[in-house]
């Protein structure tokens, strides 16, 4: 019943020449329009220009700057390096002569500095080597040497014999034990007379504290004549004697006479 009441829709043919919609005329714009226009035109056109010029450009010729100039040796850097250093001529002004700027030329206070700079390093390099000995240390690895024997003796060291910078008494001591204060006087007993005569021999008196060297020096000194043989011994008194012998060419006697005891 519902299908029924809904009629089909009869199609209508489409047929072409159906009158079409009448068209209007375009109105032109006016010119101030059209001009503006014109400028929209020429900047969207302007980049694609541009680009084209670009591509249109001929490579232009490098400036003397930029062309590459043939490396020069290690040396002639150098000494082109200096030159450059040494004088920098700077541009005249009008009813001036060009000046030449030394710049070699260091000034005090850069000579300081760098005075300065070379300390600090030394010490740097000082405080380092100072710290490779701490690192290192002290301690030597040393073999222990072997005794084969069980008493040890001290080894001898060096003993250097003494250097005073300065005396320490105002005055040398003076030698006491002299030639007169060794031989104090000849005897002449009939023993020591006997002795004279037979044996060569001299008595004499001397120092308690004089030895057999003390006579014989003490003897060449005063009579000058050279000691053979010498004794000695301590009297029951306390007073030492001394027999004085002498050389076989040498006569006792003589000598006896030239002191005075004969």
């Amino acid at each position: 019943s519902s299908m029924s009441s809904k009629a089909p829709k009869k199609e209508t043919p489409k047929s072409d020449a159906a009158p079409k919609k009448a068209e209007k005329p375009k109105a032109e714009k006016p010119k101030a329009d059209a001009q503006k226009a014109a400028p929209k035109a020429t900047s969207k056109a302007a980049p694609q220009a541009q680009a084209a010029k670009k591509t249109e450009k001929p490579k232009a010729d490098k400036p003397k700057a930029a062309i590459a100039k043939p490396k020069a040796a290690k040396g002639e850097k150098a000494g082109a390096a200096k030159a450059e250093k040494k004088k920098v001529t700077i541009a005249p002004v009008k009813g001036e002569k060009p000046k030449t700027k030394d710049v070699a030329k260091k000034t005090t206070a850069a000579r300081v500095k760098t005075a300065k700079g070379k300390a600090g390093a030394s010490k740097a390099t000082g405080a380092q080597r100072v710290a490779r000995a701490i690192k290192k240390g002290n301690t030597q690895h040393t073999s222990a040497r072997v005794h084969f024997s069980v008493h040890f003796h001290r080894p001898k060291t060096l003993q250097l014999p003494r250097n005073p910078k300065y005396p320490r008494r105002s005055a040398p001591r003076r030698n006491k034990m002299d030639q007169y204060r060794v031989l104090q006087y000849p005897l002449t007993t009939e023993s020591a007379m006997k002795k004279i005569e037979d044996d060569n021999t001299l008595v004499f008196i001397v120092d308690q504290f004089s030895n057999k060297h003390h006579i014989k020096d003490a003897f060449k000194k005063l009579y000058e004549i050279k000691v053979d043989r010498i004794n000695t011994l301590i009297r029951p008194d306390g007073k030492k004697k001394a027999f004085i012998r002498l050389p076989a060419e040498v006569e006792a006697m003589d000598v006896a006479s030239k002191i005075g005891i004969v």
